[in-house]
């Protein structure tokens, strides 16, 4: 007799797979509730005519399908336009949190795995970069890409979760790799062990705490983007990050770091100096992505009230 701590069971990979489809933490968690408490309501009609791991991800998809029938596509900020100016006075006026791509900790979207491929295999499957070329596909052809590529599910299995043929799916698998395909979604995962990616973290570190730019600019890929969700800005370039950081970004100077793990990627909380007293408020989650022992991409989340809790970060720092 199935009970809710074998349904719990799957919660991970259940917010896993509904934070690929959704693009947010927030919500993948409110659609796993839902479909988990569906599920528990639903255990007598269930009576084992398939694998519950089956069952529960039919009742997942059906959510999360739900969801993005009145949902707007979630975007990162590079999405909506040109690269602006770091010579720029302001940021625009904040989006609403409903349109962007968000962070999520691993440890809620991962199940725990002793392989080490499969670790970083599923570290590369929430990368910022994938997840938000997931949002360019229709959510059934979201689904079936992310049950056939990230999940390993057969054509046959796929078909039959989402009731279509076997033929209509390898079809929706087509068109959604060539969809990824167009997509730049490369950046090196979080390894904790790896010498010169710790390396490179430390200085990262080190440069910004310091606010040392000529360091700082120094790690960064010369195309390196900065993007500051829920901001509409984005910037390109070593001259054009500095530029901010130097001019309005300059009241991060005096930063404290915290680092954290945010989709299979480096990351840290941020807490600039308060303005009234001794100690660091929260400003950002910084997600950083690595390629080719360089920073290729800078991403500061903004909405640290709901952020920093996510991830277990202090609502402050003393000192």
């Amino acid at each position: 007799m199935t009970d809710v701590a074998e349904l719990e069971a799957y919660r991970p990979e259940l917010t896993g797979y509904c934070y690929r489809m959704l693009g947010s933490a927030f919500e993948a968690e409110d659609a796993v509730q839902d479909a988990l408490v569906r599920a528990w309501r639903g255990l007598d009609s269930f009576e084992g005519r398939s694998a519950l791991r089956s069952w529960l991800y039919r009742i997942a998809t059906n959510v999360c399908l739900t969801m993005l029938d009145s949902a707007q596509r979630r975007v990162r900020p590079m999405d909506l336009g040109p690269a602006g100016s770091g010579g720029a006075t302001g940021a625009g006026e904040p989006r609403p949190d409903e349109i962007w791509v968000g962070p999520v900790p691993d440890a809620r979207v991962l199940p725990e795995r002793a392989d080490p491929a499969e670790v970083v295999a599923g570290r590369e499957s929430i990368r910022l970069a994938f997840v938000a070329a997931l949002q360019h596909l229709p959510p059934r052809q979201r689904a079936v890409l992310i049950l056939r590529e990230v999940l390993a599910w057969s054509a046959q299995e796929v078909a039959d979760l989402l009731d279509m043929s076997v033929v209509g799916v390898n079809s929706a698998l087509q068109r959604a790799r060539a969809t990824i395909a167009s997509v730049d979604t490369d950046a090196d995962v979080h390894r904790p062990l790896d010498d010169e990616q710790r390396a490179l973290l430390n200085r990262y570190v080190t440069a910004f705490e310091a606010y040392d730019l000529t360091a700082l600019t120094a790690l960064l890929h010369e195309d390196a983007t900065l993007s500051m969700p829920p901001l509409p800005l984005w910037l390109r370039g070593h001259d054009d990050i500095a530029t901010w950081m130097a001019g309005t970004g300059g009241g991060c100077r005096g930063s404290r770091l915290v680092p954290v793990v945010a989709n299979g990627l480096p990351a840290f909380g941020q807490y600039r100096p308060r303005l009234d007293g001794p100690g660091h408020d929260p400003w950002a989650l910084i997600v950083l992505e690595v390629s080719a022992g360089r920073i290729a991409g800078v991403t500061n989340f903004l909405d640290t009230a709901r952020l920093f809790p996510l991830f277990g970060l202090p609502a402050q720092l003393s000192g």
